[in-house]
């Protein structure tokens, strides 16, 4: 039997504690990067430390597609007396085809428990200097994107609109094969908090 995405993070925590507490050694890290002054510079211990853990996390994704183990992980947004349970993918994890179509499938109820929350908030697009947005452009943006993410504060809602790879769509060098826009609901102006 395949171990769960939850005994894989539980791997990837007891790794990372003994990475950290100098237990796991990596003797040819100084050898994978092509700069001796950075190398130096950084010294082998911690070079060591960061491999060892890039290799440890390598393994652990090679059997999630070896074993067809998810890297969603649920947790639940609330918001105005109001709870969902969505998925997204753990930032240690990868997505397994699987893990994409169950954050496809969950885009309408996730859409919908946000328009139903929004009513009398501001809505703004997210970025360096958030900028007001209106409902019909958030639409617009909702019906171009495969999946959409739900976190929240006191006082905000954040819906994330994505595409493309689960892994990547947070990181803005992917675009534009991969992406995310962020909208943040608020009564006045976005707080700045990062969710």
């Amino acid at each position: 039997m395949a171990y769960t995405t939850e005994q894989l993070l539980d791997f990837l925590d007891q790794e990372l504690r003994a990475t950290w507490k100098g237990e796991r050694v990596v003797l040819s890290s100084a050898d994978r990067i092509d700069n001796p002054v950075l190398s130096k510079a950084i010294g082998a211990d911690k070079l060591s430390k960061v491999f060892a853990i890039q290799d440890f996390r390598a393994q652990i994704h090679d059997y999630q597609h070896q074993h067809g183990v998810s890297g969603l992980v649920w947790h639940t947004c609330q918001f105005r007396g109001r709870s969902l349970r969505v998925p997204e993918l753990h930032p240690q994890l990868i997505a397994i085809p699987a893990d994409k179509a169950a954050l496809v499938t969950a885009k309408s109820t996730v859409v919908e428990f946000w328009r139903q929350s929004i009513d009398g908030l501001r809505l703004w697009m997210a970025g360096s200097a958030p900028q007001p947005t209106t409902l019909e452009a958030v639409e617009e943006r909702i019906a171009k994107t495969e999946w959409a993410e739900l976190a929240a504060t006191r006082s905000e809602l954040y819906l994330t609109l994505c595409w493309g790879d689960p892994k990547d769509c947070h990181c803005d060098w992917a675009k534009p094969e991969s992406g995310c826009d962020r909208i943040i609901a608020t009564a006045g102006e976005p707080s700045g908090i990062k969710v």
